[in-house]
C-alpha cells in the first residue's frame, strides 16, 4: 500500500507556541511556520507524504469566519485533489471544538479532516504537540477515517467534532472529552484502534458554507440576572440568541418573560446549558408557550454554529431548527 498524501493546514495556537523556557507557564502561540515543524517531523520517518500550507499563525481565540472561509475553501480544495488522501488542520484548543463542528456541517464525509493541537507549547517540558500530530497523520492517512465526518485528535484520543469539548485549561491526559459519545477511537504513534463504522459513509455536507454568517449571541445565565440583560445583549438586528442556562437551559422567570417576547416577534431562542455535560430537552409545554429551541447535546458554544448556520439558510420554522438540534 502506497504511503498517503497529507495536506496539512496550520493555523497556529499552542501547538506552534514558544514559551522561552522549558518551565515557564507563559508563552506565545503561533510562533513555529508549518515549514519548520515538518522539517521536524521528518526526523520521525513517518510513512505519509506531508505538504503543508500556513492559513494563520495566531492564538484560536482570534480563530473566526476570515479563518473559517479559509480553511473551507482549502479543504474543499483538497477533497477534490485526487492527489490528496486527507487533511489534518492544527489549531489552537481553546476554539477548535467550533472550527470543528463548523467545518463537519459544512464539508463532505469523503476523505478525513483532523484537527489537532496542544495543551503545552513546544519548548516546555512534557510538551504533547509533536505526539498529537503523529497521532493525527496517522488517523488522517487511515482509510477507516473516512466517513466519520471531521474528527479531533488530543491525548490519544480521536473524538467526533459534534461530540469533542475542552474541559480542562490545563493538562494533557483529559483536557478533552466526548459528549455524550466518548472517544471513537485510541490512537498511538503506533497503533490505532477504531471504535464501530462509520456512520457517514457517502454524506454530503448537511449545510452550505457562507462567508456572511449572521451575528449570534451567548446569554450566560448567572444568579440574579436581570431582564433588561437580554436587550443590550440582543440589540436591534440578531435573529437569533443562544441562552447558557443554569442546570438544564434554566433562566430566571423575567428573563425568560423577555426572551418569549422576542421569540414571538420572530428571533429565535434555543436554550442550552452552563454546565459541561448533560441534555437539555424540550419541555413540550413551555417551550411550545414560549416558541423556544432545546439544544439537547450540544453545548453553547456548538449552538451557536448550528444556529448561525440555520439562519445563514434562511431557515426560520422552529420545527425544522429543533429537528437539526435533535440530530446535528
Amino acid at each position: 500500500m502506497s504511503a498517503p498524501n497529507l495536506l496539512v493546514l496550520a493555523t497556529g495556537g499552542t501547538i506552534a507556541g514558544i514559551a522561552g523556557s522549558a518551565t515557564r507557564h507563559d508563552y506565545r502561540p503561533g510562533q513555529i511556520a508549518i515549514e519548520d515543524w515538518l522539517q521536524q517531523v521528518a526526523e520521525f520517518g513517518l510513512s505519509a507524504k506531508l505538504t503543508g500550507k500556513q492559513i494563520a499563525n495566531i492564538g484560536s481565540e482570534d480563530i473566526g469566519p476570515p479563518i473559517w472561509t479559509k480553511l473551507h475553501r482549502e479543504i474543499t480544495a483538497a477533497m477534490a485533489d485526487d492527489a490528496i488522501d486527507g487533511i489534518v488542520v492544527t489549531h489552537g484548543t481553546d476554539t477548535a471544538e467550533e472550527t470543528a463542528f463548523l467545518l463537519d456541517l459544512t464539508l463532505p464525509a469523503t476523505k478525513p479532516v483532523v484537527l489537532v493541537g496542544a495543551m503545552r507549547p513546544a519548548d516546555v517540558v512534557g510538551s504533547d504537540g509533536m505526539r498529537n500530530f503523529v497521532n493525527a497523520v496517522w488517523v488522517a492517512g487511515d482509510a477507516g477515517a473516512s466517513g466519520r465526518g471531521v474528527l479531533v485528535v488530543m491525548g490519544d484520543r480521536v473524538l467526533g467534532a459534534r461530540d469533542v469539548r475542552k474541559v480542562r485549561t490545563r493538562g494533557t491526559d483529559d483536557a478533552f472529552r466526548g459528549f455524550p459519545r466518548g472517544g471513537i477511537a485510541l490512537v498511538t504513534p503506533s497503533a490505532l484502534e477504531w471504535f464501530g463504522n462509520p456512520w457517514r459513509e457517502g454524506e454530503g455536507a448537511r449545510f452550505s458554507y457562507s462567508e456572511d454568517l449572521p451575528e449570534v449571541p451567548i446569554l450566560y445565565v448567572a444568579a440574579g440576572i436581570e431582564a433588561d440583560l437580554v436587550d443590550r445583549i440582543l440589540g436591534e438586528n440578531a435573529k437569533g440568541i443562544i441562552v447558557a442556562g443554569a442546570g438544564e437551559g434554566n433562566m430566571p422567570d423575567g428573563v425568560r418573560r423577555r426572551l418569549a417576547e422576542y421569540a414571538r416577534d420572530g428571533v429565535v431562542v434555543v436554550r442550552a446549558s452552563r454546565v459541561d455535560e448533560g441534555l437539555v430537552d424540550r419541555e413540550e409545554g413551555e417551550d411550545d408557550a414560549n416558541r423556544f429551541v432545546a439544544a439537547r447535546a450540544l453545548n453553547p458554544q456548538k449552538s451557536r454554529i448550528l444556529l448561525k448556520l440555520l439562519l445563514s439558510e434562511g431557515v426560520s420554522d422552529l420545527e425544522t431548527i429543533q429537528a437539526a438540534f435533535d440530530n446535528p
